[in-house]
Parts: structure tokens; sequence; C-alpha cells
């Protein structure tokens, strides 16, 4: 058995293509020594790509040949039934397979959610796959699902979200009870749709540590450790979260190089200003994990460079050595015999 953490990835899929992921695989490899990576995609085009780069780690490092990709704007039913050999299929069926661990892509999202539900199938008693990210707090981040693979969830999706993310933050950051809050427009109890407020019932007779209704402000003040709404809710927060965070780097930029005081301004300030950037550059958050597959999948954002899409597969380590899909069955398994015994 290797000894490497084994992740595919799927080469040709998201807005900036294989020059990206190849560039990325190699950024990857000399951060981790304990992964080995496979470029699924059209073998030529990679093969010339990785010519351009030195220390390509050819032994953590090989190629897997697909003839086919899905377009960012193809539909996940047609790349489903029509793309059998896509680079985003075969990544995924060498998980199935068991050749690899994982696998990340940033290509197309719903035919990544639709491919991998076909491909690996659900876990008993999750009935649709959600993504989870981190985002930036106060303190350190806070992650949140869902982000947008489910648009219209009931308040039993919403407690199977709250308990695959609890079991994530437990296996990623190492915390034993996961601080749980439900995304709401008030944190009163008589507030919110039927939806959530079922949803909060459920969760709240869970196993969890659960803190209740949390508003869109505690996204950043580090009062819960996982954030559990609907995707729909969830893709917009997450995006105005995004745009937030390029608006105030614009502006930070062009406050400081207006004239020649904002400039002497920012050379006095630099290191105040790198350690703020740092922190918050979205890039370093890429990476959303998507939760309830016999298989762990993480999807990276389309347009991206090679730094975010190397913390997307850094994302993936942390999983596989977490066992992350195993952990979520046995939680799952343990709430079923304990439903038998009541």
């Amino acid at each position: 058995m290797s000894s490497f953490h084994r992740i595919s990835l799927d080469a040709m899929g998201g807005d900036n293509g294989f020059p990206v992921v190849v560039a990325a695989a190699i950024e990857a490899l000399q951060e981790y020594e304990d992964i080995a990576l496979v470029l699924v995609g059209d073998e030529k085009k990679l093969t010339e790509e990785l010519k351009k780069h030195k220390n390509t780690h050819t032994n953590r490092l090989s190629i897997h040949h697909a003839s086919q990709a899905v377009a960012m704007d193809e539909s996940p039913a047609l790349a489903l039934r029509k793309k059998k050999d896509s680079s985003m299929r075969v990544a995924i069926n060498l998980v199935k397979q068991g050749d690899v661990d994982a696998v990340v892509s940033a290509g197309n999202t719903g035919a990544l959610m639709a491919t991998a539900r076909f491909v690996l199938k659900m876990l008993p008693g999750i009935d649709r796959p959600a993504l989870c990210t981190a985002i930036p707090n106060s303190i350190t981040h806070t992650h949140m699902l869902d982000l947008g693979a489910n648009i219209d969830s009931s308040a039993e999706h919403l407690y199977q979200f709250a308990l695959m993310g609890s079991e994530l933050v437990n296996a990623i950051d190492d915390i034993d009870a996961p601080r749980v809050g439900l995304l709401n427009i008030g944190e009163e109890e008589m507030k919110g749709n039927e939806q959530v407020k079922l949803a909060h019932e459920l969760i709240k007779q869970g196993n969890f540590n659960y803190q209740g209704f949390v508003e869109g402000n505690d996204i950043f003040s580090g009062k819960v450790d996982l954030i559990v709404c609907d995707g729909f809710v969830g893709n917009v927060a997450l995006k105005t979260t995004e745009g937030l965070a390029k608006m105030l780097s614009t502006e930070l930029k062009a406050g400081f190089t207006r004239n020649i005081f904002s400039k002497l301004a920012a050379l006095i300030s630099m290191p105040v200003l790198k350690t703020f950037m740092k922190r918050f550059d979205h890039r370093r958050y890429n990476g959303a994990s998507l939760l309830g597959l016999q298989g762990i999948v993480v999807k990276s954002h389309g347009n991206v460079d090679a730094l975010a899409y190397a913390k997307a597969i850094g994302i993936a380590r942390k999983e596989v050595k977490a066992q992350l899909h195993l952990r979520i069955k046995t939680t799952l398994e343990a709430m079923m015999k304990e439903k038998i015994k009541d």
C-alpha cells in the first residue's frame, strides 16, 4: 500500500485550465511531502506543460489520459451522459476504483455534483451532498454549509448538514465539540421561516454543541465554529463576502497610491498591511468540501490561480488524513442504532 495520500486532479476543469492546475500541483508537492498527485486530462497537453516547469517531483506526479473535458457552462445532465471520458469523470472514477483517495476539481459545479453523486453514491442516511468551506473571522475562521449545492433544503437536510459539518470541523480543526449555529434573520426563536424553525428544533434535539440561531454578522465574529444554512442563502453570503474582500483590497491599494503622502503612509504601514492582506486573502481559503458522498471530493473555485488551487489540494489532503467520509459514515451508523433502540 502506498504511503502517500493520493489525489487526482481534474486538470482540464476551471476557467483557467490545465496551466494553473499543473503549476498548483507542483506547488502542492513542494509543500506536502506525503501526497502523490495524478493529473487527469489531455496527456499531450499536460506533458508539454510539465516541460515548462523544473523540479516536477516525477516520483509523486503522474498523468492519466482523458479525451474529453466538461465546459463550465455545460448542462450537468449532458456532461453525465455524453462525457464519460471527461477529465472530471475519469478523476472521480479513480476514487471509486481505489486508485486515489480524493479528487479536486475547479470545473463546472453542477456537473461535478451530478457526476460525483452518480459514481461515488451517497452515504446511507444522507439525502443530498453539501458544499462546506472556511471563511475567515475575527479570531480564526468559521466553516459554513451549504454554499450552493442545494437551493431548497428541508429541515431534515439542514440537520444532516449540521452533522456532516460538525464531523468536518472536528476532524480538520481538531475541535471536540464544534459550536454550531443555524443562520437566520434574528436570534429570537419566533423569527425565521418554517423550514428554519423546524431545523432549529431538530438540531436542538441532536447530539450537537448547538448555540441556536445566528445572524449574518456572526459569520465573522467567531461566535460559532460552524454555520448551517440553505444553499441559496449560503452562496449569496459567500459571494458577498468575497466581493467585499476584493473591494476592500482594491480600495486600500488605491488609497495608498493616490499621492506621495499616501505612498509614504503605505510604506510605514506595510508590515500591518501585508499581515492584513494575507489574513483575509480569499485565495488562501479556496476549496469547498462536497460532503455526504462515499468518497472525498473538493471543489475549487473556477477562476483561481495556482496558489488558490494548491490550497484546495491541501484541503483534500487533510480530509484524506482524517478519513472524513468514513467518520461521517460511522457517526450516521451510530445514530441509526440509537434510533432503533429508542
